[in-house]
């Protein structure tokens, strides 16, 4: 890999995958919520022993969407590489400093113009 964007490739993949693992573990958890819900008759809304299982399918469910955005904005990032847009701002047109693209690969934005 001695071209810089083959690095940046096999990084963001790497982040996709790893999101792709997320999505996959969140949408098990949230099948056993389900699944434990169904098989209850406990009324959930009164406990007083901790959170409802509504508020714990909520909880995942929020979790799963997030995981599944990202590997959309990972998507995107790939999309942006592959086309030769990867790192610049889509808003003022200026590079991406290469710390934020560390923090965030998925950036399509410099900090200014994420303000």
């Amino acid at each position: 890999m001695n071209n810089p964007s083959d690095a940046v490739g096999a990084a963001l993949r790497a982040a996709r995958a790893d999101a792709q693992a997320q999505v996959a573990a969140l949408t098990l958890d949230l099948r056993g919520v389900i699944d434990a819900s169904l098989d209850s008759n406990a009324d959930d809304e009164h406990d007083p022993e901790g959170a409802t299982i509504a508020f714990e399918r909520a909880q995942v469910a929020a979790l799963l969407a997030g995981a599944h955005r990202r590997v959309a904005e990972l998507d995107e990032a790939l999309a942006r590489l592959a086309d030769g847009s990867y790192g610049r701002c889509e808003r003022c047109g200026q590079p991406i400093p290469a710390e934020r693209l560390a923090v965030r690969p998925s950036a399509r934005t410099c900090v200014g113009c994420a303000r």
